[in-house]
């Protein structure tokens, strides 16, 4: 089972959508002992960086989150991909979950109209078990005006945006999507699939 985080803040039922649609068994909950029990963990999230930590904190689940993603597999989608990170300058400086060094920066203005918004290529930088079956330049749809700022050796994937921006982060079996896999079509749905296979080997 698959425990999407409910704390408020988040495209929940979108991402449970897509999960329910590829028979994937995945349950919405803020339970602290049914993120234990579950097999992986999913994050999502939508809209401000200081909000949805504020809210996540109001939950009691932040330090329950952080040990939980050191034992099982773990996914951050796009919000909650910035959440895993040490801290996001979106509107005042906020710590987040320290999951992955780094930090959230405004994308930089290069002419290109923020926030990125639609489909974008992958550009594979370091293989992992979520691009099994995922193809260089295959497109993933974004919506977002903050990027993570990380080691190259946090970075499976880049998409180009007048700069590279971070697509997908992984440390250990804890994974961040800057896209958004449940609105990607059949190239996301098989990253939801490979988590859901790596959620069956914990």
């Amino acid at each position: 089972m698959i425990a999407v985080v409910d704390y408020g803040a988040g495209n929940l039922f979108s991402v449970l959508n897509a999960l329910e649609y590829l028979k994937i068994p995945a349950k919405l909950t803020a339970d602290g002992a049914e993120l234990q029990q579950a097999d992986a963990i999913i994050l999502p999230g939508v809209g401000a960086f200081p909000d949805a930590m504020r809210m996540l904190n109001g939950t009691g689940l932040t330090e329950l989150l952080k040990e939980e993603a050191q034992k099982k597999p773990f996914l951050g989608i796009c919000l909650g991909m910035q959440m895993l990170f040490e801290s996001s300058c979106e509107f005042e400086v906020t710590a987040g979950l320290g999951l992955i060094s780094g930090e959230i920066v405004k994308i930089p203005d290069t002419g290109l109209k923020i926030p990125h918004m639609g489909w974008n290529q992958l550009e594979i930088n370091h293989r992992c078990p979520l691009l099994d079956g995922v193809e260089e330049k295959d497109s993933v749809y974004f919506v977002h005006s903050y990027m993570a700022q990380t080691a190259s050796e946090n970075v499976s994937a880049y998409c180009d945006y007048g700069v590279k921006v971070p697509a997908l982060v992984r440390k250990d079996r804890i994974y961040g999507a800057q896209f958004h896999p449940e609105k990607s079509g059949a190239v996301g749905l098989r990253m939801l699939r490979n988590f859901a296979a790596m959620a069956q080997e914990k």
